[in-house]
């Protein structure tokens, strides 16, 4: 790993520069078991493998980078929880899995960056289990993601000029399950795996101009999440897959986004959730080739995207299953593209937009919801080659 820490100071005309260059040729893996008889707080896990990690940032001063990382090994996540009888009031597990990840940051300055990522033919895997058949816990959250490509971007009182390229060609894949005998509280496990991800965040008046090219050639992006409780209060059981997603939110002058996002792979997310006892009970699927969302709260927002997704298709499923309980729910929605813009009327927010969507494949979507005995059973299943939604609107709307 190579990390560029730069200093901060007062505001100053000073630029730090700096060029990264990685290259991960091996595998990276990390493993861990927990078993547990009884405890009364707490059982925590966290298990992360990263090929290239990099982040850079400054404070009051310029900042230049130029970033290349490269990962070809294998990556995987894994970890296995194991409870006899008690997990505590809280029960936190965290598996990541990830090809390249970088960080770019200025505060009361400007950012000029290029950020190039590649994660070539491999495989990558975050893997969780909590076997807990007569084990009981207060609440539960699992989060299980695999990610090949990862940038995340942040400018606070101050102007960035970026450009990020991606391009995957390994499988991505995440999968997650729990066992509970008793959750008194909640229960919110999640899977999450994407071919390549670009988070943008601006704020304090700042100004953003982005150009991201994603490519995703892989098979497969998958990701799965499965659960089962002897009794539990409120569950929810997510899994989310994306070849391709985009995500920009600024509060400022201008957000510039021009965004070209293409997906090959075959893209599933499956949840299933089941429950004898249960106060409320979801398992909820979202699939999509390419995802792009760019928003603006107080200035103008400019948006070309094009997206185009061929290959071998989106699926989603989603499974609910109850005993005796009140309320389940069973959602899945499956898009080859989809996009969001909006800016903010009452922030004299103006929105330009040239939007080109193209899909080839199939799109499915499947959602059953099984329900005994209680209140209500709702199920919603969504299924759309090419979708665009831009909206200027008030703050709260």
């Amino acid at each position: 790993m190579l990390a560029g820490i730069l200093p901060c100071g007062v505001a100053t005309s000073q630029t730090s520069t700096v060029l990264n260059n990685q290259l991960q040729l091996g595998d990276v893996f990390s493993q861990q078991t927990l078993n547990v008889e009884t405890v009364s707080d707490s059982t925590t896990a966290n298990t992360t493998a990263t090929g290239n990690v990099y982040s850079a940032s400054t404070d009051s001063s310029d900042l230049d980078v130029r970033s290349n990382q490269t990962s070809s090994g294998d990556i995987l996540a894994h970890t296995v929880v194991n409870v006899a009888a008690n997990s505590g009031a809280e029960t936190s597990l965290t598996t990541t899995a990830g090809g390249n990840l970088g960080e770019g940051n200025v505060y009361a300055g400007t950012m000029t960056a290029v950020f190039n990522q590649a994660t070539t033919a491999s495989t990558i895997k975050a893997n969780s289990q909590i076997e807990a058949h007569e084990g009981e816990t207060g609440q539960v959250t699992a989060s299980t993601q695999a990610v090949a490509n990862n940038q995340n971007l942040g400018v606070s009182y101050g102007a960035a000029g970026v450009r990020v390229n991606q391009a995957n060609a390994g499988e991505v894949y995440a999968d997650g399950g729990a066992i509970y005998g008793y959750v008194s509280g909640s229960a919110e496990l999640t899977a999450g795996a994407m071919g390549n991800n670009v988070a943008l965040s601006g704020d304090g008046g700042s100004g953003v101009r982005v150009i991201a090219d994603q490519q995703n050639t892989a098979d497969s992006i998958q990701a799965a999440h499965f659960t089962a409780y002897g009794q539990v209060q409120d569950a929810k059981t997510t899994s989310i897959a994306a070849g391709n997603n985009f995500n920009a939110v600024n509060q400022g002058y201008l957000l510039d986004a021009t965004v070209n996002q293409g997906n090959q792979a075959y893209v599933r997310a499956q949840a299933e959730g089941s429950a004898a006892n249960f106060g409320a009970g979801a398992a909820m699927a979202n699939g999509v080739g390419n995802n792009a969302v760019m928003g603006a709260i107080g200035g103008e927002v400019i948006v070309d995207n094009t997206q185009f997704n061929e290959g071998g298709g989106i699926e989603a499923l989603a499974t609910y299953s109850g005993g005796e309980g009140y309320d389940g729910l069973a959602s899945a929605s499956a898009s080859g593209n989809a996009a969001v813009g909006y800016s903010c009327a009452d922030c004299s927010g103006r929105l330009t937009v040239a939007n080109s969507q193209t899909n080839t494949t199939d799109v499915g979507a499947t959602a059953t919801g099984t329900l005994t005995t209680g209140r209500s059973i709702s199920g919603v299943a969504n299924a759309v080659g090419n979708t665009a939604t831009y909206y200027v609107s008030r703050p709260g709307e």
